[in-house]
């Protein structure tokens, strides 16, 4: 045997004596786990979950839907204790707080409008005989005049005639002949003015100055030098403006909250810093198909004629407060299903918590279930802290605990509350109907289209899109839920 042969026979060996030596200690002595559980007795598991998917729990270890590992859900990291970051990330983050208090918010609905002539201040000039047309004084659509400005020179030869036989009579003195003559002169059409000057000269004038009635801006002029015109003929209009027409559009679905009588306060480009105090005057009875909007009419005094038609102006309805509960706007997040805000708790724990909200004004937000006076929200940095809690398998405190938490001390769990409305079906199906509807008080809900449940499809047979119905309503944890449909005006 040559001596490389003994040399790899004395390596095989060895290595076939380690690895028996390294299968011995790893047979006889178990590796340990790289980190172990604490103690089953020191924090109780509730579930386990994915966090990429929070919404998914599992009663024990294993993959997730996505092949991910499970992690554990601990008692003491309930939703009601809330995700706890750092006070030192929140600093970082910029979070901000605020109070939920009770106070004033405007009543008022925001709109855009336009300012329009004031059509029930238009005045139209006649032709009270027939004539012919001497002179014009210059005057063109779109001029703004004053009461008593001549717009023309007009030749009635009937009044002529007339005017012959009302001198003659006078000068026979017979008074019930001269009554009768000057009679005769007023109901050709001849103005009082005109027959007192004939009067006082004792000559015939039959020319005759037209001038406007009102002051205002001369919308049609039909006038021309030279023309022919008949009785009765419309020779031009003015439209006043002492008082402007302000059209705002309204979005349908706040349209009950404008009520005819009501303050409004406009605010234009034009004129800033400055506010023009009206009333609405109507709500027209016609939506706009394109906008969705209903058009309400406010009336605006308009000293020195400054607000011209045509003008663009922002409008607030409702100059009246009242109380709310109230949270800063930017600290509402609307996911689209449902509305929800971050609630700061003590220890630097944050729990996001379901709400409803109303009226919206001045940068503030009414609250109208889900909190309590004096609680603390997420002002700013919420959406941060919303992304952490999600991440933590936190579900949201629904309304129905919110509303337990406002009236603590009430025991028992109460039956739904049923709630009654009225409106239009805008869409149905199988199991939803969608209905705009008014303010319902008792449920605390503004005018607005909302999509309720069918609990059973037998529900919404026979009614149609348009339909006017009444219905009934409770509100389960799976979504508003209609427990009665019938046609309005049936009990």
């Amino acid at each position: 045997m040559s001596r490389q042969t003994l040399l790899l026979s004395a390596v095989g060996v060895a290595v076939a004596l380690g690895l028996g030596f390294a299968a011995g200690r790893l047979t006889s002595h178990p590796a340990a786990p790289a980190s172990s559980p604490a103690p089953a007795s020191a924090r109780k598991v509730l579930y386990w979950y994915d966090p990429m998917v929070p919404n998914e729990r599992y009663p024990g270890p294993g993959k997730s839907s996505m092949n991910m590992d499970l992690i554990p859900k601990y008692a003491d990291e309930t939703a009601e204790a809330g995700v706890h970051i750092d006070p030192a990330r929140v600093q970082n983050l910029g979070v901000r707080t605020a109070t939920v208090e009770r106070a004033a918010l405007p009543s008022g609905v925001t709109a855009a409008g336009i300012l329009d002539f004031n059509d029930r201040d238009v005045a139209v000039v006649q032709a009270k005989a027939a004539g012919f047309v001497q002179r014009v004084y210059g005057r063109a659509p779109g001029d703004v005049v004053g009461a008593g400005a001549p717009l023309a020179d007009i030749l009635v030869p009937e009044w002529a005639g007339a005017q012959g036989e009302f001198l003659a009579m006078r000068r026979t003195g017979d008074e019930a002949l001269t009554r009768a003559a000057r009679q005769r002169l007023q109901l050709v059409g001849m103005p009082p003015s005109l027959i007192a000057a004939v009067e006082r000269s004792g000559r015939v004038r039959n020319v005759v100055t037209v001038s406007t009635p009102t002051g205002g801006v001369i919308k049609t002029l039909s006038v021309r030098n030279g023309m022919t015109v008949a009785a009765g003929a419309t020779l031009a209009e003015i439209n006043g403006l002492a008082r402007v027409w302000l059209n705002a559009s309204v979005p349908e679905a706040l349209s009950d909250e404008i009520r005819v009588g009501e303050t409004a306060t406009a605010t234009l480009a034009a004129f800033p810093g400055r506010t023009f105090n009206g009333r609405v005057t109507a709500v027209l009875p016609q939506a706009q198909a394109e906008t969705r909007t209903l058009t309400a009419r406010i009336e605006l005094p308009n000293p020195g004629g400054r607000l011209r038609p045509g003008m663009f102006a922002s409008v607030r309805f409702g100059g009246t407060l009242q109380p709310a509960l109230l949270v800063p706007s930017e600290a509402v997040i609307r996911t689209g299903k449902r509305t929800l805000v971050m609630l700061a708790k003590p220890d630097g724990r944050y729990a996001p918590t379901e709400v409803r909200t109303g009226r919206e004004a001045d940068g503030r937000t009414e609250v109208l279930a889900g909190l309590s006076e004096g609680e603390t929200v997420v002002a700013s940095g919420q959406f941060l802290i919303d992304s952490e809690a999600s991440l933590a398998g936190l579900r949201p405190r629904p309304l129905a605990q919110g509303a337990a938490d406002a009236h603590a001390g009430h025991a028992g769990h109460a039956a739904p509350q049923v709630f009654e409305g009225a409106g239009r079906v805008e869409a149905i199906t199988a199991a939803t109907i969608t209905i705009s509807h008014g303010a319902i008080p008792a449920a605390q809900w503004p005018a607005m289209t909302m999509t309720f449940r069918l609990p059973d499809p037998a529900m919404g047979k026979g009614f149609r899109v348009g339909d006017r119905v009444g219905f009934a309503f409770d509100e389960p944890p799976e979504g508003p839920t209609v427990r009665r449909l019938t046609p309005a005006g049936a009990r």
